[in-house]
This record gives C-alpha cells, structure tokens and sequence, in this order.
C-alpha cells in the first residue's frame, strides 16, 4: 500500500464520523407510536423522543402519506401553509396575541438561531446603528451546534440586575440582543425562570431599546402545554426560535419567526433578509412539519401535554420521595428533569468522573427505556440530571413504566457506587 493511498476501515468499523469513537449507537430497525425497534429485537419506550423531538410518536401514516404526496408535486407552497399553521392560535384554546408575524424556515436549531443572530445584527444596521456588535446571553444556556449558536451559549447569571449590569458595562447602545430560552433545555434540565423573570427582562428589554430573541427550539411547539413556551410567562418576545417539535423528528426542519417590530425595520431598510440557505424552506420538509402540525392542533395534542405533564411530575414525585441523592424534580408539561447531587442538603454535586447521570441512563436503557441525561448542570463541569420528554401521545401506561424504570436504575446504579457504605436509597 503507497503512503498517499487512504487505510482501508476495519469490517466491524462505522465509516460515519458518530460523537463518539469509542462506541456505535444502537441501530433503530423500525418505530411505531412511544416504541423503538433495535436490530437485536429490543423494544425500547421512547421516553425523550430522541432530544425532545418527538411529538406525535413514531410511524404516524398521516405524515409518510404528506411526504410521498410532496416529492410527487414539485411545488413550494407548503412552505406558505406551514408558515400560516405555526402563526394561527390553537382552535380550542384562549388566543394569545403572540405578536409575531413572520416565519424563516430552515434546516436545524442552530440554523434557525444563527438567522436570528443576523436577523437581530440587520435590524440595527437598518436603523443606523452599525456600531451595536454585542450579544448578551444567560449562563448555561445551549443554543446550537454552529459556530455562531455556539457563541452566545454563555455569558450571564440569570438576575435581571446582573443583566442589567452587563449592559451598562458593555453599553446598552452597542448591545444587539438578549437571547435565553424560555424553558432552559438539555444544559439544566427543563429549569423554570424564577416568576416574574421574563416580564422584568422584557421590561429591562425595553427599558434599553434591546430585542429580546426567545430559544424555543427545544421547550416550544406544546412541550410544555402551551404552544410557545412564553405564552405562560405572559410576555412578547421579539424574535423567537423553534425546531425539534416542529417537524417531529420526521424532517431537518426549523424556524425563526419575528414581530412587526423586526420585520418594519427591513421593510423601511432594504426591504430584504440578507441571509440564505441552500435548503431553507424545503418543501417536503415543509410538507411533513405542516401535517405534524395539523395533527397536533386537531387531536388538541398541546392541551393533553399540559394533562400529561401533570401526571409525570406527581409520578416522579412519588417515584424519589425521600431517595437520598435526588435534588429536585422540575419541569412544565412534558419537559420533566429530576436533578442527583451527592448530598442534596449542602448542594455537593457528584464528582465529574463518576458520570452518574450517564450512568443512569444507560440502567435505565437497559430496562427498556430511554431518557435524555445531562452533565454539568452546576456551573457547566459537574452535576448530573436526566431529561424526561416522552411524545404528546405518550398513555397513563407508558409514563407509569418510565417513572418505574427510571427509579429501578437509580436505585441499581446508587446500590453499585455506595453498595459498601449504609445506604439509604
């Protein structure tokens, strides 16, 4: 073999670059409503929907049916109908006037968040203020795999007056944007804002001529019983993000969506949206967001997330009652988390190296079902959570096994760290 000819790759090795190199993922043959089929015949109860992306199940007809009827009709139209569907408020629902009015389609999260980074940059340039150049974040906070979602992933504490203080420092006149999810997702575990958190950021928003921009790729479409998360913060943003629930894990596809606010500012401007993605708006992927949308509005699929919701947090409730190294369990909707530190009294996480939130997801894997877990949930290296986040259709059943399965693998995992010591479960 010459030096320049490439190494043949062994025959039980991935030629896909996977996150990790040490080991494959399971191979998923088949799925069909909260189930997933591995190619050993494991059945395995889908109780994060992948990253919170599963909204509908798995398998629905409905939605193979739209896609196959989209590739044979070379139209673009379903980009026009979805964007009408994700605007329109929920038919059985108390409208809330959301304020927005135009959705940007794209391919991911990251995507989508960085068009709202240029988005935010333009509508200053447009108004004759070029010199704004700084974006402020929560600490944190996850907003994407891109360079620039990666960018503003952290920044500061969640305070209104250390908000407050960074744009003094940084000057409110050279500050572009607040950015934070409504609902922080995977980076801490479904964590709820203090009350009254986002009306004061609004109004400190204002306060300092600053648009607020929303990450609702991960909390929004319903997770959390309302359609966009921040309608129960009582607050319009000017700029939100959303993804993952949108197409349902059926399609790569995301949106931002802005308020008249953004939109008159490059109408008055340019008149255009300096950005652009090869894929963006894609209409099959439209097509298939656009029947997972009807679905979830017709079979009042946000309202059931609220009810169900209510039934996961008393079970996991009742589930780690008194369990020694559970700190908290929180959440709204079908976005639950429950947090382990060593010692929940004085705050002390488990130690990085132990990897025990990874560790109970994979026990918890290993009978039967699948969580999200979390790592540095403390201050971004230690602390330890799992993200429970089962599709809208999720039964009674379905979240009793979770909840059952889920403590039997704390229970395993905690008897193998400290099976030598007096354990209290």
């Amino acid at each position: 073999m010459k030096n320049n000819e490439p190494s043949p790759l062994p025959s039980n090795e991935s030629a896909v670059l996977h996150r990790s190199l040490k080991s494959l993922p399971h191979n998923v043959t088949s799925a069909s409503g909260s189930y997933l089929t591995l190619d050993n015949g494991c059945k395995i109860l889908d109780a994060c929907g992948g990253a919170a992306v599963a909204v509908i199940g798995h398998g629905n007809a409905e939605v193979m049916h739209a896609a196959v009827a989209q590739m044979r009709e070379y139209t673009t139209s379903a980009a026009e109908r979805l964007a009408k569907c994700i605007l329109e408020p929920l038919p059985s629902s108390t409208y809330f006037d959301h304020g927005l009015t135009k959705v940007y389609l794209v391919g991911s999260g990251s995507e989508a968040n960085d068009a709202a980074l240029k988005c935010a940059k333009q509508y200053w340039f447009e108004q004759g203020e070029p010199q704004r150049k700084v974006y402020v974040t929560r600490e944190q906070a996850y907003h994407g795999g891109t360079i620039g979602a990666m960018s503003i992933s952290a920044f500061v504490n969640r305070l209104v007056l250390e908000i407050e203080q960074v744009f003094e420092r940084v000057g409110a006149k050279n500050t572009i944007s607040f950015s934070g999810e409504s609902v922080s997702g995977a980076a801490l575990g479904s964590m709820l804002a203090p009350q009254g958190y986002w009306p004061a950021v609004r109004a400190l928003c204002d306060k300092h001529g600053i648009l607020l921009h929303l990450d609702e790729v991960m909390c929004g479409m319903g997770r959390t019983g309302t359609y966009f998360a921040f309608e129960q913060e009582g607050i319009k943003p000017d700029i939100v993000t959303i993804g993952k629930g949108l197409g349902g894990g059926f399609a790569p596809i995301s949106a931002m969506i802005v308020n008249d606010k953004v939109l008159g500012a490059l109408r008055r401007g340019t008149s255009s949206f300096n950005h652009g993605h090869t894929f963006q708006a894609h209409a099959m992927c439209c097509a298939i967001a656009l029947q997972v949308q009807r679905i979830v509005k017709r079979q009042q699929l946000v309202e059931r997330c609220a009810e169900m919701g209510d039934k996961l947090a008393k079970l996991l409730d009742e589930a780690f009652h008194g369990a020694k190294h559970v700190a908290e369990r929180r959440g709204r909707g079908l976005f639950q988390s429950v947090e382990f530190m060593l010692d929940p009294r004085t705050k002390t996480p488990f130690s990085k190296d132990i990897e025990f939130g990874a560790k109970i997801q994979l026990a918890t894997f290993d009978l039967g079902v699948a969580v999200y877990p979390g790592a540095g949930t403390v201050d971004g290296v230690v602390g330890d959570h799992v993200l429970v986040a089962p599709p809208y259709t999720v039964s009674d059943e379905e979240l009793e096994l979770t909840v059952k399965a889920l403590r039997k693998a704390y229970n395993e995992v905690v008897w193998v760290l400290f099976r030598a010591q007096d354990l209290k479960l």
